[in-house]
């Protein structure tokens, strides 16, 4: 899953490096998120702005081959999120940031209950 850290450290690449990474880190899961895939493709959408290239010149073709590979609600998703990510940045953001911080909540409790788990068994 693309992190917190690795937002961050984006923002010091280059535009087409950026979509490069996101776009190894897509290609190395089995399953990607709808999330990682809306990421990939506002940033392709991006370039396409950049090039002033009409939206979806190079992106439908992008789309087009998730349709074989993924299920409709995920691509779907990951549209809804690349359109959350050009026309509102900031709500995305947050979301993002509530998730991460939900993780870190469960990993932290999880770890709590193994502690708690563990010296029960010891007898402590």
């Amino acid at each position: 899953m693309i992190s917190e850290k690795d937002l961050t450290n984006s923002l010091n690449i280059p535009y087409e490096e950026r979509i490069n990474r996101i776009e190894k880190m897509v290609e190395a899961e089995a399953e990607p998120k709808a999330f990682e895939l809306g990421l990939l493709l506002a940033l392709k959408m991006g370039q396409e702005i950049r090039d002033r290239k009409p939206l979806g010149s190079t992106t439908s073709d992008l789309v087009a081959g998730w349709t074989s590979k993924y299920p409709e609600s995920v691509v779907e998703e990951a549209i809804s999120h690349a359109r959350q990510f050009l026309t509102n940045p900031g709500t995305l953001a947050e979301k993002m940031k509530n998730i991460i911080l939900k993780m870190k909540q469960s990993e932290t409790e999880s770890e709590s209950e193994n502690k708690e788990t563990g010296e029960d068994q010891s007898g402590k």
